[in-house]
């Protein structure tokens, strides 16, 4: 309920009211919430305020609004805790979902420079360039391109998207993966990512870009990808 007379401003009563209706799951993913006409005829409030309660939650990536259909609950976050070198599929296993891959291009060609300098070699060399959609539960969850030096890891199955790579060159060829490098950014879907994530141009993503290496230091793969910033989380633990 309201509460007209509390020191809270009613626009955050009627988004925590909110907040704890999607936290119940009294209002499922994908349920549609009832107008701002409606709300505020039944709490006796502008419709103004009820938008900034809204607006708010929408930011925070609770809601979702759909021009001329409505206000409707968005499906959680995945929340990826940093604290070690992890491939996709095992985050996606260690959180009960279903990693997949959409296999978008896969190809054994020469690097460009900029990637030639990062993973450390010769230009003339081969990289294996995969790019592919990762998919948690069947959702799009990030666009990836992954370089990989050719002359380290050898040839890599031709099916690479029904396979973890991290599997295959610890498993399968016997390398020991050291540590890796992340940097992350802000950024915009272009229209590419956007189309490949099933998200808008210029909807919200998150940048990550990886240099792997191997125990004895050389770098062997180099990894960009584009996270849905409407669907994805990460989260740093920060010992002292």
């Amino acid at each position: 309920m309201i509460d007209k007379n509390s020191p809270l401003p009613i626009y955050y009563q009627i988004q925590e009211m909110i907040r704890k209706k999607i936290e119940s799951s009294e209002w499922e993913p994908g349920d549609m919430l009832p107008s701002e006409r409606i709300f505020a005829e039944d709490f006796d409030i502008s419709r103004m305020t009820v938008r900034q309660a809204v607006t708010e939650l929408a930011n925070e990536g609770l809601l979702r609004r759909e021009k001329g259909k409505g206000t409707f609950v968005t499906e959680p976050k995945i929340e990826q805790t940093l604290q070690g070198l992890t491939s996709f599929t095992e985050d996606m296993k260690d959180r009960g979902l279903k990693p997949g891959s959409d296999l978008i291009q896969y190809s054994v060609l020469t690097p460009s420079k900029p990637v030639a300098d990062t993973l450390q070699m010769n230009d003339t060399k081969q990289i294996h360039e995969i790019k592919r959609i990762r998919l948690a539960d069947e959702v799009p969850m990030a666009f990836e391109t992954t370089s990989i030096n050719s002359d380290i890891v050898g040839e890599l199955p031709e099916d690479i998207e029904n396979h973890s790579i991290y599997y295959i060159l610890e498993k399968e060829k016997g390398l020991k993966i050291g540590n890796g490098e992340q940097t992350f950014e802000s950024s915009l879907a272009r229209k590419e990512e956007a189309d490949f994530l099933g998200i808008r141009e210029g909807d919200p993503i998150l940048l990550i870009r990886r240099i792997t290496y191997l125990d004895d230091g050389t770098p062997f793969e180099y990894v960009k990808s584009a996270y849905r910033g409407d669907r994805y989380r990460f989260t740093i633990k920060m010992p002292r």
